[in-house]
């Protein structure tokens, strides 16, 4: 399976942000990088197993607006319900979404690195 196609079954669409980018995979290829290297999913869960609201909100908030920009919608979406779990004061709940956020953070960042090294 090629690297594209595992993005894709990643949630990430390929072809969307390309057009984004204007066709340009280095620019993609440059933002990948910054995705991998970002902390704030470390900040994310830090803030979350020290009852940071705040901090939780605006690392998951963070991570929202760079999931629509890099076009992985199904990642975008768990950190969007997060963040409204958040701001409602619903910490329970944001702690519990933090298991398939991290499960499709991690098959996402996989499949990141695998297109990067090909």
């Amino acid at each position: 399976m090629s690297a594209e196609k595992k993005l894709q079954d990643a949630g990430v669409d390929m072809q969307e942000v390309l057009e984004r980018l204007m066709g340009s995979e280095a620019l993609l290829k440059r933002l990948f990088g910054k995705f991998l290297a970002d902390d704030n999913m470390v900040k994310l869960k830090g803030a979350l197993a020290r009852n940071a609201i705040e901090e939780a909100t605006l690392a998951s908030h963070t991570l929202k607006g760079v999931c629509a920009n890099l076009s992985m919608h199904r990642l975008q979406q768990l950190f969007s319900d997060q963040v409204e779990a958040l701001r409602r004061g619903d910490e329970a709940s944001a702690q519990k979404q933090m298991s398939a956020i991290e499960t499709e953070y991690k098959a996402v960042s996989e499949a990141i690195q695998e297109y990067l090294h090909e």
